[in-house]
């Protein structure tokens, strides 16, 4: 279900962009050994490169998972249904759903300018926070540069000399918002769509100001422990995956064939609200589900949630979800996230009832969406 290669030229710590999209269809992947294509789908990635595979299926009440290939390349330690992995810029769909519920409760608005909430600091180079809404930070279309553009940032976490020098760096939300003032933005705010990880520290420094509490504990309170999500989590500064967990691979720029390095450890805050989280495959096909069953939002915030506006030919992008069409015609919501080492998809149909995670923990093999062709196209 990726979009990340169509929409942006994303490499390994690529907060990516998403999937998804309505229609509910019939699942091929339904019952007993029905899941056959799916398990396939996850060997073949195996097959191609991606060290290892964890998938799950949700159906309702029921649960399925499967894996492929090792977590462990040195070890040889297989991949586990359990595994916890860093999700990338599925946290997008958190950081999203909570302010999305500030707005129910009437503690801002959609239409609130970001310099309300966070005055002067979009501000530089065309960059002006009075004439970007926070609805524009969640679908897009700010226009604001995204902190991944720059070449100073991709040198330092993107590369191997600079990720290995850097990856325990300690950054602020702040300095990931100054390292983007120091371009001009993309556009005008409103006038196109562009993905940008730069409107996601914002909307999570948003959510900061307006509850007074770091975004993570406001993700826990309102998401993860009403939906009991026991594999997620908001790391702050910790730089090592809980267990279980599988190590995570990149070759940080480098060809397919060239060295393969462990890039497991690292301060997840060089992502922040963008996508810092972690979680499990069991645990996102419950997330997706619940949200899309309006668990966790008032119909009128799911609504808005799922307004979308292009962003390719198949794939529309709403509020921190994403609106994707399947080979088969099969609409699923969703998101997708790339960070070192781990590339990730969930998503679900709009009814919330057939959802679908899969991680790879290697960032430059393998397609995701060949998992979701498997399970909902039987392909």
């Amino acid at each position: 279900m990726t979009v990340r290669t169509t929409l942006v030229a994303a490499t390994a710590v690529a907060l990516s962009a998403a999937l998804a999209a309505p229609a509910v269809a019939a699942s091929p992947g339904s019952g007993g050994d029905d899941h056959a294509l799916t398990r396939r789908a996850a060997q073949a990635a195996v097959a191609e490169g991606v060290p290892g595979v964890t998938v799950a299926v949700r159906e309702g009440h029921r649960t399925w998972s499967t894996t492929a290939g090792v977590g462990n390349i040195r070890t040889g330690q297989p991949r586990s249904p359990h595994d916890r992995y860093r999700v990338g810029s599925v946290t997008k769909t958190f950081v999203a759903t909570v302010l999305l519920q500030l707005e129910a409760e009437g503690r801002l608005s959609l239409d609130d300018s970001v310099d309300k909430w966070l005055p002067g600091l979009v501000r530089g180079n065309g960059h002006d926070g009075r004439k970007v809404t926070l609805r524009q930070l969640l679908n897009h279309t700010s226009g604001t540069f995204d902190v991944l553009a720059d070449p100073g940032y991709r040198r330092t976490y993107m590369s191997a000399e600079g990720f290995f020098e850097h990856r325990y760096d300690r950054l602020t939300p702040q300095d990931l918002v100054a390292i983007a003032m120091s371009h001009e933005p993309f556009f005008k705010p409103g006038t196109s769509w562009r993905y940008s990880n730069t409107n996601y520290v914002l909307a999570a420094l948003v959510i900061e100001k307006a509850t007074g509490h770091p975004y993570g504990d406001e993700v826990r309170r309102r998401v993860i422990d009403p939906l009991h999500l026991n594999a997620t989590s908001v790391p702050d500064r910790r730089v090592t995956l809980p267990r279980p967990g599988s190590r995570a691979y990149s070759k940080l720029g480098g060809p397919d064939t060239g060295p393969t390095y462990d890039v497991t450890e690292l301060n997840p805050g060089i992502a922040y609200g963008g996508g810092q989280m972690i979680s499990s495959s069991a645990d996102l096909t419950r997330f997706y589900s619940a949200l899309l069953r309006g668990k966790l939002l008032p119909p009128e915030q799911l609504k808005k949630m799922k307004t979308t506006v292009k962003a390719a030919e198949r794939y529309g992008y709403g509020l921190g979800l994403v609106d994707v069409e399947l080979s088969c015609g099969v609409h699923v919501w969703g998101h997708d996230g790339g960070i070192h080492g781990s590339n990730t998809d969930a998503a679900t149909t709009q009814d919330g009832r057939h959802s679908v995670a899969v991680n790879f923990n290697g960032d430059w093999s393998g397609n995701t969406e060949s998992v979701f062709e498997a399970e909902y196209c039987g392909r």
